[in-house]
């Protein structure tokens, strides 16, 4: 008989056997079945001895696959179990993590917390609330790479390499750049206290700057004279190369014959807006920059133009010029044969990737290095001009608090700076060495007629704002490094 499947069913089989065949039959059974009892019975064994003996007796049975972390791990467990006082963990494990980063000892790799990853996003895609200047953390120092056009923190004077020692009297040495942040950003119309180291100046310079809501706006045009327009743009963030192509359409209905990029001042940003805008410049299929892992893999990109701006075109870069503004800089350059005008860029030659975790934290590490199209790695040097053009002394004078009043007989790096503004604004203070004298009051005295501001003899308030306005009315009017870039476009123009 055969079951359903083909095969010979138990009974039939049984039957074919002989009695000794059923004999032996019966003794497997009582085997098979003693050893399901024996089975069972070290299971649970095992199992009891599991829970007896706790979770390491398991784990020591299985691989270590991070056994360098042993020392970590047994920190943590000693921290959490035996401080003297209740712990945070989340907070122990932030700092662990931020302690592992720090060792890179790469200005360029942090780890963020929520708030801090939050606050980062922001200054890339919206407006956001503080002071508006690009910080990086420097050897343990907070270092500004540069202030954002038009931002409390450019009209307070804050300049590019300024090394900010404190923040509200407290210091921010040893902090990373996204601690310093949370620290200097605030609600529009509060006011932060700044301590600044500046080379060349003795003193610490103090500011007082009222926080403002900073708009993530990068690209300012207007037209010059003679067809010659200016393009500003003063960060890379998620828009702005269709910020840029908006405002060349709109300076060639202006009949644009001549073009002067600036980057003067530009921190960087997201490394795919420095691509395509230097891919507007470079022409198409000609390299834009190189990407070098470190196993020295590179990866090549190349412009992918369709349509080559066909005026002459030149570029501004200064000691604010940094990272995505100096890949569109040497790309234009060195694949477009586009002239740089100003002074050494910053010189930042890496590349940052992010790796979020699912709580809206992160941390940010340097991946790669950049290399110009010729393969040039410009970290730490920066980029050279074609034509090197210094902006004026004055537009070096440091800022003067409008709180603090300078009066006859004080003496003071602020009140040299401010005799330095008087002899800029027209009004002869005598001898410029920092020493408030007759000389000084009369031209402040002056001043504050032609202004038509109470006449105190005094700097503070309203003489202090004006005097500094003045100033930067006049950078503005004598800006050296535009002039020079006008003037070589005109000889293009004019061929």
């Amino acid at each position: 008989m055969k079951n359903e499947s083909g095969e010979a069913s138990v009974e039939e089989e049984n039957q074919k056997q002989p009695k000794e065949a059923g004999k032996f039959i019966k003794i497997k059974k009582f085997t098979f079945i003693m050893g399901i009892f024996l089975v069972i019975f070290l299971t649970a064994g095992i199992t009891t001895i599991a829970l007896t003996f706790g979770d390491e007796k398991v784990e020591s049975l299985a691989p270590d696959k991070h056994a360098e972390f042993e020392k970590l791990y047994t920190t943590y467990d000693k921290i959490k179990d035996d401080y003297y006082e209740e712990v945070d963990e989340e907070k122990l494990v932030d700092g662990a993590i931020k302690g592992m980063i720090k060792s890179l000892d790469d200005p360029y790799s942090a780890y963020m917390d929520k708030k801090e990853a939050s606050s980062f996003d922001e200054s890339i895609s919206s407006s956001f609330e503080g002071i508006g200047a690009e910080i990086q953390e420097q050897d343990g120092k907070i270092m500004v790479v540069s202030p954002i056009k038009g931002s409390p923190a450019e009209k307070a004077g804050v300049k590019p390499n300024d090394i900010i020692l404190s923040v509200d009297g407290k210091s921010v040495e040893g902090l990373t750049s996204s601690e310093a942040v949370l620290k200097i950003r605030g609600e529009k119309g509060t006011k932060v206290d700044l301590s600044i180291s500046r080379a060349g100046e003795s003193e610490p310079i103090e500011l007082t700057i009222k926080r403002d809501t900073i708009p993530i706006e990068t690209v300012y045009a207007e037209m010059l004279d003679d067809g010659v327009a200016k393009i500003q743009v003063t960060s890379f963030s998620e828009h702005t190369v269709k910020e840029l192509k908006t405002a060349l359409e709109e300076m060639s209905k202006k009949d644009m014959k001549g073009l002067v990029l600036d980057l003067r001042g530009n921190p960087g940003g997201l490394l795919d807006q420095a691509i395509e805008m230097a891919s507007l410049f470079v022409p198409n299929g000609k390299v834009v920059l190189q990407v070098e892992d470190r196993s020295g893999k590179k990866e090549v990109f190349k412009s992918e133009n369709d349509g080559e701006l066909k005026i002459p075109v030149v570029v501004l870069i200064d000691d604010g010029s940094a990272s995505a503004s100096e890949i569109v800089a040497a790309a234009v350059s060195e694949s477009a044969d586009i002239p740089l005008i100003g002074v050494k860029s910053f010189g930042k030659g890496t590349v940052q990737t992010a790796e979020p975790f699912k709580d809206g934290s992160n941390f940010k590490y340097t991946a790669a290095k950049w290399l110009t199209p010729e393969g040039n790695w410009i970290h730490k040097k920066g980029i050279k001009p074609d034509i090197n053009v210094k902006l004026p002394d004055y537009a070096s004078l440091p800022y003067i608090s409008p709180d603090k009043e300078l009066k006859a007989s004080d003496s003071s790096s602020e009140v040299k700076a401010a005799e330095e503004m008087l002899k800029e604004a027209g009004h002869d203070p005598g001898k410029i060495d920092g020493f408030f004298d007759e000389a000084t009051k009369n031209a402040v005295t002056a001043f504050q007629r032609e202004q038509k501001i109470k006449e105190t003899g005094t700097i503070k308030d309203d003489t202090t704002v004006k005097l500094m306005q003045v100033i930067r009315e006049k950078i503005l009017k004598n800006d050296t490094q535009v002039k020079k870039a006008v003037e070589v476009l005109k000889k293009e123009i004019n061929k």
